[in-house]
Protein backbone atom coordinates (compact mmCIF):
# COMPACT_ATOMS: atom_id res chain seq x y z
CA UNK A 1 0.00 0.00 0.00
CA UNK A 2 1.11 3.31 -0.30
CA UNK A 3 0.43 7.18 0.43
CA UNK A 4 -1.57 9.52 -1.96
CA UNK A 5 -0.27 13.40 -1.73
CA UNK A 6 -2.46 15.97 -4.43
CA UNK A 7 0.05 19.24 -4.73
CA UNK A 8 -1.76 22.11 -6.48
CA UNK A 9 -4.60 19.89 -8.63
CA UNK A 10 -6.63 21.80 -10.45
CA UNK A 11 -9.07 20.90 -12.78
CA UNK A 12 -11.29 22.93 -15.56
CA UNK A 13 -13.81 22.50 -18.78
CA UNK A 14 -13.40 25.71 -20.56
CA UNK A 15 -14.11 28.71 -18.63
CA UNK A 16 -15.65 26.32 -15.90
CA UNK A 17 -13.09 25.59 -13.23
CA UNK A 18 -14.22 22.89 -11.08
CA UNK A 19 -11.53 22.76 -8.59
CA UNK A 20 -9.35 25.72 -8.16
CA UNK A 21 -6.73 24.71 -6.55
CA UNK A 22 -6.46 21.04 -4.12
CA UNK A 23 -4.06 20.09 -2.01
CA UNK A 24 -4.54 16.63 0.24
CA UNK A 25 -2.37 14.07 1.78
CA UNK A 26 -3.46 11.07 2.66
CA UNK A 27 -1.69 9.02 4.47
CA UNK A 28 -0.27 4.76 3.96
CA UNK A 29 -3.00 2.60 5.12
CA UNK A 30 -5.76 5.65 6.10
CA UNK A 31 -9.36 5.48 5.21
CA UNK A 32 -10.00 9.03 4.03
CA UNK A 33 -13.54 10.17 2.56
CA UNK A 34 -14.09 13.13 0.27
CA UNK A 35 -17.94 14.19 0.92
CA UNK A 36 -19.82 17.24 0.26
CA UNK A 37 -22.84 18.13 -2.14
CA UNK A 38 -23.17 17.20 -5.22
CA UNK A 39 -20.94 19.46 -7.42
CA UNK A 40 -18.56 20.10 -5.31
CA UNK A 41 -16.13 18.21 -6.90
CA UNK A 42 -15.15 15.35 -4.98
CA UNK A 43 -15.56 12.77 -7.61
CA UNK A 44 -13.90 14.88 -9.82
CA UNK A 45 -11.09 14.71 -7.63
CA UNK A 46 -11.19 10.74 -7.22
CA UNK A 47 -11.78 10.04 -10.92
CA UNK A 48 -8.71 12.70 -11.56
CA UNK A 49 -6.46 9.97 -8.98
CA UNK A 50 -7.21 7.11 -10.85
CA UNK A 51 -6.14 8.55 -14.27
CA UNK A 52 -9.92 8.99 -15.43
CA UNK A 53 -10.17 12.25 -15.58
CA UNK A 54 -7.18 14.73 -16.99
CA UNK A 55 -6.06 17.09 -14.33
CA UNK A 56 -5.14 20.52 -15.94
CA UNK A 57 -2.67 21.13 -13.13
CA UNK A 58 -0.94 20.83 -10.25
CA UNK A 59 0.16 16.85 -9.65
CA UNK A 60 -0.52 13.70 -7.75
CA UNK A 61 2.08 11.17 -6.00
CA UNK A 62 1.36 7.82 -5.06
CA UNK A 63 3.71 7.01 -2.62
CA UNK A 64 7.19 8.26 -4.66
CA UNK A 65 5.77 7.60 -7.73
CA UNK A 66 4.86 10.83 -9.33
CA UNK A 67 1.68 9.69 -11.81
CA UNK A 68 -0.22 12.54 -13.01
CA UNK A 69 0.43 12.04 -16.41
CA UNK A 70 0.32 8.04 -15.96
CA UNK A 71 -2.56 6.43 -17.49
CA UNK A 72 -4.93 4.45 -15.11
CA UNK A 73 -3.60 0.93 -15.81
CA UNK A 74 -0.14 1.51 -15.03
CA UNK A 75 -1.41 3.85 -11.13
CA UNK A 76 -2.04 0.31 -9.54
CA UNK A 77 -5.50 1.20 -8.18
CA UNK A 78 -8.32 -0.54 -7.88
CA UNK A 79 -11.91 1.28 -8.23
CA UNK A 80 -15.34 0.45 -7.41
CA UNK A 81 -17.81 2.23 -8.63
CA UNK A 82 -21.49 3.34 -8.16
CA UNK A 83 -23.29 0.53 -10.51
CA UNK A 84 -21.28 -2.14 -9.86
CA UNK A 85 -19.63 -2.51 -13.81
CA UNK A 86 -20.25 -6.65 -14.20
CA UNK A 87 -20.50 -8.49 -16.79
CA UNK A 88 -24.20 -10.00 -17.13
CA UNK A 89 -22.93 -13.03 -18.86
CA UNK A 90 -19.96 -13.77 -16.84
CA UNK A 91 -20.37 -15.83 -13.43
CA UNK A 92 -18.72 -14.51 -9.88
CA UNK A 93 -15.60 -16.07 -10.61
CA UNK A 94 -15.25 -15.04 -14.01
CA UNK A 95 -16.40 -11.54 -12.80
CA UNK A 96 -13.56 -11.43 -10.02
CA UNK A 97 -10.83 -13.09 -11.94
CA UNK A 98 -11.66 -11.25 -15.65
CA UNK A 99 -8.93 -8.28 -15.04
CA UNK A 100 -6.37 -10.87 -14.29
CA UNK A 101 -6.86 -13.12 -17.44
CA UNK A 102 -6.89 -9.93 -19.02
CA UNK A 103 -3.79 -9.25 -18.41
CA UNK A 104 -2.48 -12.47 -19.14
CA UNK A 105 -1.83 -14.45 -15.73
CA UNK A 106 -1.61 -17.89 -15.90
CA UNK A 107 -5.06 -20.08 -14.93
CA UNK A 108 -3.30 -21.22 -11.39
CA UNK A 109 -2.83 -18.01 -10.00
CA UNK A 110 -6.64 -16.15 -11.84
CA UNK A 111 -8.36 -19.26 -9.36
CA UNK A 112 -6.19 -18.91 -6.28
CA UNK A 113 -6.65 -15.34 -5.89
CA UNK A 114 -10.32 -15.17 -6.99
CA UNK A 115 -10.70 -18.07 -4.45
CA UNK A 116 -8.92 -15.61 -1.63
CA UNK A 117 -10.79 -12.47 -2.62
CA UNK A 118 -14.07 -14.19 -2.51
CA UNK A 119 -13.38 -15.64 0.94
CA UNK A 120 -12.84 -12.04 2.35
CA UNK A 121 -15.93 -10.90 0.82
CA UNK A 122 -18.15 -13.65 1.79
CA UNK A 123 -18.83 -15.25 -1.65
CA UNK A 124 -16.95 -18.29 -1.94
CA UNK A 125 -20.18 -20.19 -2.60
CA UNK A 126 -21.41 -18.08 -4.91
CA UNK A 127 -18.68 -18.52 -7.28
CA UNK A 128 -20.90 -19.84 -10.17
CA UNK A 129 -23.76 -17.67 -10.21
CA UNK A 130 -24.66 -14.89 -12.78
CA UNK A 131 -24.82 -11.50 -11.58
CA UNK A 132 -28.70 -11.26 -11.87
CA UNK A 133 -29.23 -13.83 -9.49
CA UNK A 134 -27.43 -11.74 -6.83
CA UNK A 135 -28.68 -8.73 -4.29
CA UNK A 136 -27.47 -5.70 -4.66
CA UNK A 137 -25.40 -6.27 -1.93
CA UNK A 138 -23.72 -9.17 -3.38
CA UNK A 139 -23.22 -7.47 -6.51
CA UNK A 140 -21.53 -4.29 -4.55
CA UNK A 141 -19.31 -7.23 -2.91
CA UNK A 142 -18.53 -8.94 -6.23
CA UNK A 143 -16.87 -5.60 -7.67
CA UNK A 144 -15.07 -5.26 -4.10
CA UNK A 145 -13.37 -8.53 -4.65
CA UNK A 146 -12.16 -7.54 -8.47
CA UNK A 147 -10.76 -4.88 -6.79
CA UNK A 148 -8.55 -7.36 -4.07
CA UNK A 149 -7.39 -9.25 -6.83
CA UNK A 150 -5.70 -6.65 -8.43
CA UNK A 151 -3.32 -5.59 -4.90
CA UNK A 152 -3.31 -2.14 -5.91
CA UNK A 153 -1.78 0.49 -3.95
CA UNK A 154 -5.13 2.38 -3.16
CA UNK A 155 -8.94 1.19 -3.33
CA UNK A 156 -11.24 4.22 -4.70
CA UNK A 157 -14.49 3.81 -4.24
CA UNK A 158 -17.16 6.23 -5.95
CA UNK A 159 -20.07 6.64 -3.84
CA UNK A 160 -20.16 2.60 -3.75
CA UNK A 161 -23.76 2.34 -1.93
CA UNK A 162 -26.10 4.85 -3.17
CA UNK A 163 -27.93 2.31 -5.39
CA UNK A 164 -28.86 0.27 -2.18
CA UNK A 165 -31.40 0.29 0.22
CA UNK A 166 -30.99 1.79 3.48
CA UNK A 167 -30.65 -1.51 6.07
CA UNK A 168 -28.32 -2.93 2.94
CA UNK A 169 -26.31 0.63 3.36
CA UNK A 170 -25.60 -0.05 6.92
CA UNK A 171 -24.51 -3.63 6.57
CA UNK A 172 -22.40 -3.04 4.06
CA UNK A 173 -20.86 0.27 5.50
CA UNK A 174 -19.64 -2.34 8.34
CA UNK A 175 -18.22 -4.72 5.87
CA UNK A 176 -16.28 -2.07 3.85
CA UNK A 177 -15.12 -0.54 7.65
CA UNK A 178 -14.38 -4.72 8.02
CA UNK A 179 -12.24 -5.01 4.99
CA UNK A 180 -10.59 -1.81 5.73
CA UNK A 181 -9.43 -3.52 9.30
CA UNK A 182 -8.45 -6.56 7.78
CA UNK A 183 -6.31 -5.31 4.51
CA UNK A 184 -4.52 -2.25 6.09
CA UNK A 185 -5.20 -0.87 2.72
CA UNK A 186 -5.36 2.87 1.84
CA UNK A 187 -8.79 3.88 0.88
CA UNK A 188 -10.08 6.84 -1.07
CA UNK A 189 -13.91 7.08 -0.72
CA UNK A 190 -16.85 9.82 -2.05
CA UNK A 191 -20.14 9.77 -1.14
CA UNK A 192 -22.31 12.82 -0.05
CA UNK A 193 -23.72 10.89 2.42
CA UNK A 194 -22.26 12.38 5.71
CA UNK A 195 -23.42 9.59 7.52
CA UNK A 196 -21.45 7.27 5.67
CA UNK A 197 -18.28 9.51 5.90
CA UNK A 198 -18.76 9.63 9.50
CA UNK A 199 -19.48 6.39 9.83
CA UNK A 200 -16.55 4.78 7.96
CA UNK A 201 -13.55 7.18 7.49
CA UNK A 202 -10.53 7.67 10.32
CA UNK A 203 -10.30 10.99 8.39
CA UNK A 204 -13.48 13.14 6.42
CA UNK A 205 -12.16 15.37 4.05
CA UNK A 206 -15.74 18.22 3.72
CA UNK A 207 -15.55 19.54 -0.10
CA UNK A 208 -17.61 22.95 -1.05
CA UNK A 209 -16.88 24.31 -4.85
CA UNK A 210 -13.51 22.84 -5.35
CA UNK A 211 -12.23 23.60 -2.20
CA UNK A 212 -11.90 21.67 0.86
CA UNK A 213 -13.60 23.37 4.04
CA UNK A 214 -12.07 20.84 6.77
CA UNK A 215 -10.23 17.73 6.76
CA UNK A 216 -10.48 15.94 10.35
CA UNK A 217 -11.55 13.06 12.40
CA UNK A 218 -15.20 12.67 12.43
CA UNK A 219 -15.82 13.62 16.25
CA UNK A 220 -13.73 16.87 15.58
CA UNK A 221 -15.73 17.70 12.26
CA UNK A 222 -19.19 17.38 14.61
CA UNK A 223 -17.89 18.78 17.66
CA UNK A 224 -15.39 21.36 16.54
CA UNK A 225 -16.52 22.27 13.14
CA UNK A 226 -13.83 24.88 11.46
CA UNK A 227 -17.08 27.05 9.64
CA UNK A 228 -20.99 27.49 9.27
CA UNK A 229 -20.88 25.85 6.14
CA UNK A 230 -19.11 22.49 7.81
CA UNK A 231 -21.25 23.19 10.85
CA UNK A 232 -24.38 22.84 8.82
CA UNK A 233 -23.18 19.61 6.35
CA UNK A 234 -22.26 17.39 9.37
CA UNK A 235 -24.87 16.22 11.54
CA UNK A 236 -28.54 14.84 11.02
CA UNK A 237 -30.48 16.83 11.74
CA UNK A 238 -28.48 19.62 10.72
CA UNK A 239 -27.09 22.65 13.13
CA UNK A 240 -29.65 25.50 13.81
CA UNK A 241 -28.55 28.96 13.17
CA UNK A 242 -29.66 32.06 14.87
CA UNK A 243 -28.66 35.70 14.34
CA UNK A 244 -27.60 36.97 17.81
CA UNK A 245 -25.45 40.26 18.80
CA UNK A 246 -22.46 40.06 21.20
CA UNK A 247 -23.03 42.53 24.13
CA UNK A 248 -20.93 43.22 27.12
CA UNK A 249 -22.30 42.45 30.37
CA UNK A 250 -21.56 42.75 34.12
CA UNK A 251 -20.03 39.10 34.51
CA UNK A 252 -18.40 39.14 31.09
CA UNK A 253 -19.61 39.16 27.72
CA UNK A 254 -22.66 37.37 26.09
CA UNK A 255 -25.03 37.16 23.23
CA UNK A 256 -28.03 38.64 22.75
CA UNK A 257 -31.02 36.81 21.39
CA UNK A 258 -33.34 38.10 18.60
CA UNK A 259 -36.45 38.28 21.44
CA UNK A 260 -34.27 40.46 23.63
CA UNK A 261 -33.11 36.95 25.77
CA UNK A 262 -29.04 36.84 26.93
CA UNK A 263 -27.14 33.97 27.12
CA UNK A 264 -23.78 33.53 28.75
CA UNK A 265 -21.92 31.21 26.27
CA UNK A 266 -18.89 29.02 27.34
CA UNK A 267 -15.51 31.32 28.74
CA UNK A 268 -13.39 29.85 25.35
CA UNK A 269 -15.71 32.65 23.13
CA UNK A 270 -15.22 35.52 25.97
CA UNK A 271 -11.70 36.71 24.22
CA UNK A 272 -13.56 36.71 20.70
CA UNK A 273 -17.18 37.75 21.78
CA UNK A 274 -15.30 40.79 23.49
CA UNK A 275 -13.78 41.98 19.78
CA UNK A 276 -17.30 42.10 18.37
CA UNK A 277 -19.55 43.17 21.03
CA UNK A 278 -22.08 45.19 19.18
CA UNK A 279 -21.91 42.88 16.33
CA UNK A 280 -23.96 40.01 14.72
CA UNK A 281 -22.87 36.97 15.65
CA UNK A 282 -24.14 33.36 14.32
CA UNK A 283 -24.86 31.31 17.18
CA UNK A 284 -24.94 27.59 16.13
CA UNK A 285 -26.68 24.56 18.31
CA UNK A 286 -27.62 21.01 16.98
CA UNK A 287 -31.09 19.95 17.51
CA UNK A 288 -29.63 17.40 20.46
CA UNK A 289 -28.25 19.55 22.23
CA UNK A 290 -31.69 21.27 23.02
CA UNK A 291 -34.33 19.93 25.68
CA UNK A 292 -37.80 21.35 26.81
CA UNK A 293 -37.93 23.39 29.17
CA UNK A 294 -41.65 24.72 30.13
CA UNK A 295 -40.04 27.11 33.09
CA UNK A 296 -38.33 30.04 31.81
CA UNK A 297 -37.34 28.61 28.55
CA UNK A 298 -34.40 30.83 27.31
CA UNK A 299 -35.56 29.71 23.58
CA UNK A 300 -39.14 29.79 22.05
CA UNK A 301 -39.99 28.26 18.59
CA UNK A 302 -42.76 27.68 16.48
CA UNK A 303 -43.64 24.46 16.22
CA UNK A 304 -44.98 23.44 12.70
CA UNK A 305 -44.28 20.07 12.44
CA UNK A 306 -43.90 17.11 14.80
CA UNK A 307 -41.97 14.06 13.47
CA UNK A 308 -42.12 10.81 16.09
CA UNK A 309 -39.14 8.33 15.53
CA UNK A 310 -39.86 5.97 18.59
CA UNK A 311 -37.04 6.80 20.91
CA UNK A 312 -37.35 10.49 20.59
CA UNK A 313 -39.34 13.20 18.45
CA UNK A 314 -38.43 15.76 16.39
CA UNK A 315 -40.03 19.64 16.52
CA UNK A 316 -39.68 21.37 12.85
CA UNK A 317 -40.46 24.73 12.87
CA UNK A 318 -39.27 28.44 13.02
CA UNK A 319 -37.36 30.49 15.79
CA UNK A 320 -37.02 33.80 15.07
CA UNK A 321 -38.01 33.85 11.78
CA UNK A 322 -35.04 31.22 10.88
CA UNK A 323 -36.13 27.13 10.32
CA UNK A 324 -35.35 25.58 13.66
CA UNK A 325 -35.52 22.00 14.74
CA UNK A 326 -35.67 20.52 18.05
CA UNK A 327 -34.90 16.61 19.43
CA UNK A 328 -36.98 16.30 22.16
CA UNK A 329 -37.89 12.94 24.62
CA UNK A 330 -40.65 11.12 23.11
CA UNK A 331 -43.20 11.47 25.82
CA UNK A 332 -42.87 15.51 24.67
CA UNK A 333 -46.50 16.95 24.03
CA UNK A 334 -45.86 19.64 21.41
CA UNK A 335 -48.98 20.54 19.51
CA UNK A 336 -48.11 21.71 15.50
CA UNK A 337 -49.20 25.64 15.00
CA UNK A 338 -48.32 26.52 18.98
CA UNK A 339 -45.00 27.36 20.72
CA UNK A 340 -42.62 25.18 22.44
CA UNK A 341 -40.08 26.10 25.28
CA UNK A 342 -36.71 24.85 24.86
CA UNK A 343 -33.33 25.30 26.57
CA UNK A 344 -29.82 24.81 24.81
CA UNK A 345 -26.96 22.64 26.33
CA UNK A 346 -24.28 26.16 26.32
CA UNK A 347 -21.64 23.39 26.74
CA UNK A 348 -22.25 22.15 22.90
CA UNK A 349 -22.84 25.59 21.95
CA UNK A 350 -21.17 27.00 18.44
CA UNK A 351 -20.21 30.54 17.25
CA UNK A 352 -19.45 32.24 14.13
CA UNK A 353 -18.57 35.40 12.58
CA UNK A 354 -21.09 36.73 10.80
CA UNK A 355 -19.06 38.24 8.06
CA UNK A 356 -16.58 35.12 7.53
CA UNK A 357 -18.44 32.42 8.66
CA UNK A 358 -15.51 30.92 10.67
CA UNK A 359 -15.69 29.52 14.16
CA UNK A 360 -14.73 31.75 16.80
CA UNK A 361 -12.68 29.70 18.41
CA UNK A 362 -10.53 29.32 15.34
CA UNK A 363 -8.90 26.74 13.38
CA UNK A 364 -8.80 23.35 14.80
Amino acid sequence: MASVTLRGLTKSFGALQIIPDLDLEIADKEFVVLVGPSGCGKTTALRMIAGLEESSGGKISIGARDVTSLRPGLRNIAMVFQNYALYPHMNVGANIGYGMKARGESADAIKAAVAKAARIVALDKLLERRPKELSGGQRQRVAIARALVRDPDVFLFDEPLSNLDAKLRVEMRTEIRKLHRDLQATMIYVTHDQVEAMTLADRVVVMNGGRIEQAADPMTLYSRPANVFVAGFIGAPSMNFVAVTAVSGSAGPQIKLPDGGLLTPPAQFHTALLRLVGQPVIMGIRPEHLQESSDSPLLTMRVENVETLGSHRLLIGQLAGAPFTAQVQSGYSAVEGQSAGLSPDLSHLHLFDATTKLSLLGPQ
